[in-house]
C-alpha cells in the first residue's frame, strides 16, 4: 500500500520532485545551522534586534525542515536525517564564525536568493506532475521569503 495509490500522483513525476526536495531539505538544514551560529555570535550595536531576528528566522527554518521532510515522505521518499548526507548534496556551505551584522545580512540574503531559486524550480517540477500540494507549499515559501528579502534590503538601506 502506497500513499501515491490514493493521491493519484504519478510515481515518476513524484520521484523527480522528491529528489529536488531532498536537496532543498539539505539546504534548509545548513541554512538553519548557519542561522544558529549568527544568532549566537552576533555582536555590535544591532545585537539585541538581530539576535532576536535570527532566532525568529531559525525557528521558521526548523518548521520548514519538518514540512519538507514530511512532504518527501508523503510522496514516497525517505528524507536524509544526518549532516554528512546534507553536506554532500547541499548547495549551501557552512558559514563558520560570523559576528558582523553586515556580513550576517549578506549571508542571509544570499541564502534566501538560493532558496527562492530552488523553490521556483521545484514549483515548476511539481506543477508538471500535477502535484498541487507541493506547488502550494513552494508558492507559500516563495511569497514569504520574497517579503523577508524586501524587508532585509529595506533594513540595510
Amino acid at each position: 500500500m502506497k500513499t501515491l495509490d490514493y493521491t493519484h500522483l504519478d510515481a515518476s513525476s513524484a520521484k523527480k520532485t522528491i529528489d529536488a526536495l531532498k536537496q532543498l531539505l539539505a539546504d534548509y538544514q545548513i541554512f538553519y545551522t548557519n542561522l544558529r551560529g549568527l544568532h549566537w555570535n552576533i555582536k555590535g550595536k544591532k545585537f539585541f534586534h538581530l539576535h532576536e531576528k535570527f532566532e525568529e528566522m531559525y525557528d521558521d527554518t526548523a518548521a520548514k525542515v519538518d514540512e519538507v521532510a514530511e512532504r518527501i515522505l508523503m510522496l514516497g521518499g525517505v528524507p536524509a536525517h544526518n549532516f554528512s548526507e546534507y553536506l554532500k548534496i547541499s548547495t549551501f556551505k557552512e558559514s563558520g564564525y560570523i559576528s558582523d551584522a553586515g556580513e550576517s545580512m549578506k549571508l542571509i540574503l544570499d541564502s534566501y536568493s538560493a532558496l527562492i531559486k530552488s523553490q521556483r524550480s521545484i514549483l515548476e517540477l511539481a506543477g508538471e506532475g500535477s502535484d498541487e500540494a507541493t506547488v502550494a507549499m513552494m508558492s507559500d515559501y516563495i511569497s514569504e521569503q520574497e517579503k523577508t528579502v524586501w524587508m532585509l534590503v529595506a533594513y540595510l538601506s
